[in-house]
């Protein structure tokens, strides 16, 4: 299961991607067990940014450009907490000799930024410079993420492929300085990889991919070309227990356009690294599995950067051979 939504720490548009890095991790690859699964997320990130992204955001409302200059000294600060639901369901028959897996995400999202900035202007031929904070929250619901998988298993091999894409029809008004939903269309897909040694509890993934999105028609805005690498290495402690690391990197390829899209290029980068430790338990005939992750960012270029936690709990069908040898769920 995957999760992935808007949010205020992200890059792009107004400092806004599609793609949340992190999405994926440990046992990405692995396949699982035919039938419905249900996974629940809650999510909490705090960022800071400076002047780039703080501008990028402040004269972004609606199709008019401010008047006032925001300073490049502007901060921007936000703060994220997010619960989303993401059913799910692997079909039994092999697909392409691999396994298919469909999955919907649906969220809800509260969210807060504020801006304190310099602000610059005139008033006839007389200049005058004063500070100023701006500042917006909101509590509702985001868009919808579709995604499909295709995995195969050789031995301590695994493989996949991925497609997923954002149905725009979250809580989006172009005139605020906070949205849940993103206000246009985006497609990712990529593939990945677990090196899984069930013998020796020694686990490595990755998984990586590409973002194209559509233009923003309320800003005349069309986000870059995004590239996102998700990774994770553990080790099984016991049959049940799983402790390690989590890292992403995320490097826009293109430049943002369009009529607004008045900051130019506006590429953007940041990479993190954090720990993580997941636990496998049975729930009746079923399979239960609790993870916790957090991430610390560096290296952020047009971009908040700061750092955010993951707990994630997750119920899917559970083959009795496979309860604790092989994991199905991988956040």
């Amino acid at each position: 299961m995957t999760f992935a939504t808007s949010r205020p720490s992200r890059a792009d548009q107004a400092g806004i991607s599609f793609w949340l890095p992190g999405t994926f991790g440990s046992l990405a690859a692995t396949p699982g067990q035919p039938g419905w699964a249900l996974a629940t997320m809650y999510m909490h990130t705090s960022v800071n940014a400076g002047g780039d992204v703080a501008a990028s955001r402040a004269i972004r409302l609606g199709n008019t450009t401010t008047n006032l200059t925001v300073d490049l000294n502007a901060k921007l600060r936000a703060r994220v907490d997010l619960i989303g639901v993401a059913p799910s369901y692997t079909f039994a028959e092999p697909v392409f000799g691999g396994q298919l897996a469909l999955s919907m995400l649906a969220f809800v999202a509260n969210t807060q930024d504020r801006i304190d900035a310099l602000l610059t202007g005139a008033l006839g031929p007389i200049g005058f410079s004063r500070s100023r904070s701006i500042s917006d929250s909101l509590f509702s619901y985001g868009d919808l993420y579709p995604q499909a998988t295709l995995k195969w298993n050789h031995g301590v091999h695994n493989t996949m492929v991925y497609g997923m894409a954002n149905l725009p029809v979250g809580d989006y008004e172009p005139n605020r300085l906070t949205n849940i939903g993103l206000g246009h269309w985006s497609v990712d897909g990529g593939f990945g990889y677990t090196y899984f040694d069930q013998k020796a509890g020694n686990e490595f993934s990755f998984v990586t991919g590409l973002t194209y999105n559509f233009k923003n028609p309320d800003l005349q805005y069309k986000n870059g070309i995004d590239w996102h690498l998700d990774w994770g290495a553990s080790k099984f402690l016991s049959k049940q227990i799983h402790v390690g690391l989590v890292g992403y990197a995320y490097q826009q390829l293109t430049a943002d356009s369009g009529s607004g899209a008045t900051l130019g290029d506006f590429e953007s980068r940041v990479f993190a690294v954090g720990p993580q430790i997941g636990y496998l338990f049975p729930v009746g005939n079923m399979q239960g599995y609790l993870n916790l992750k957090g991430y610390g960012e560096f290296g952020a270029r047009h971009r908040p950067e700061g750092f955010n936690v993951w707990l994630t709990f997750a119920i899917s069908p559970s083959a009795a051979q496979h309860v604790a040898a092989k994991p199905v769920i991988r956040k």
